[in-house]
């Protein structure tokens, strides 16, 4: 939902900072396709936010900020996303072997929604949560590769849990 902005505010920021983010994410990322997207992603944040745009003093700052959090937010996806597919791909035989095409496409889904679910995680507890439940560690091994204590991990996995709830309850509402 866009909040009713001063539209006037929003073109000239985008005027007059587009192409400098494009050049500084193109920079940062290598890639000009995928720094246009961000570009674009940067600005329907900035129309989605309820902050004001009349308070920022620093529109490259605050443009960067932004850029850089969708970035972060990006990459953390990525890896839950690879690490799901790592874990698919070992288990590939399996698939083909004994799951039909319905319920190939439930676990797809299941692994949309855990993926959604760990978003919003710190990224310790992502890890935590790829090392126990995908990768088999126990308690006390993943807490020492990630180099914290045995109950922070469960602190981690009770978060990333609570957080699977409450995503599965948000799509139970949906369907």
């Amino acid at each position: 939902m866009i909040v009713n902005k001063n539209p006037i505010l929003v073109d000239e920021l985008y005027r007059n900072h587009s192409g400098w983010l494009h050049h500084w994410l193109r920079k940062k990322i290598g890639n000009s396709e995928q720094a246009a997207d961000l570009v674009q992603d940067t600005f329907i944040k900035i129309l989605q936010t309820r902050d004001e745009l009349l308070g920022v003093k620093e529109p490259k700052a605050y443009l960067t900020s932004i850029a850089k959090n969708l970035l972060i937010d990006q990459v953390r996806r990525k890896r839950i996303e690879q690490a799901y597919l790592d874990g698919l791909s070992e288990m590939e035989y399996m698939l083909d072997a004994v799951v039909s095409p319905e319920e190939q496409v439930q676990i797809i889904q299941a692994i949309h929604q855990l993926c959604k679910a760990l978003e919003v995680v710190s990224e310790k507890a992502q890890q935590a949560f790829i090392l126990h439940y995908l990768e088999g560690y126990t308690h006390k091994e993943t807490a020492e590769k990630l180099g914290v204590s045995t109950k922070m991990i469960q602190k981690y996995l009770a978060s990333c849990l609570v957080q699977c709830y409450q995503t599965r309850m948000d799509m139970d509402v949906l369907v």
